[in-house]
């Protein structure tokens, strides 16, 4: 497992968030849905190595939204280094 560590500055601690994939999210997600609302850790998902969804507690996601640009920024870094990368001619469907 993978680990990265994440602070938001108006934070007073480092969140960490670790990289899982869907079967043991699946399967552990009692566990998960504990340690991330106990110590606030951020889960990544991923499905055949690909980055799909990020689980974070209401209160971490509160503290984002009312995080400042340079710390949203930051934060956006972070989700495009995980997100999947699209081959070009690849199609990906649009809303």
């Amino acid at each position: 497992m993978v680990y990265k560590l994440f602070k938001i500055d108006n934070m007073d601690k480092l969140m960490n968030t670790r990289l899982i994939s869907s079967t043991d999210a699946q399967n552990n997600f009692g566990r998960i849905l504990d340690d991330v609302v106990q110590n606030g850790t951020r889960y990544v998902v991923q499905r055949r190595s690909s980055s799909q969804a990020i689980i974070l507690s209401i209160a971490d996601f509160e503290r984002i939204l009312a995080a400042g640009d340079t710390d949203r920024k930051k934060l956006e870094k972070l989700v495009r280094e995980l997100s999947p990368n699209y081959m070009i001619g690849q199609s990906v469907e649009q809303e």
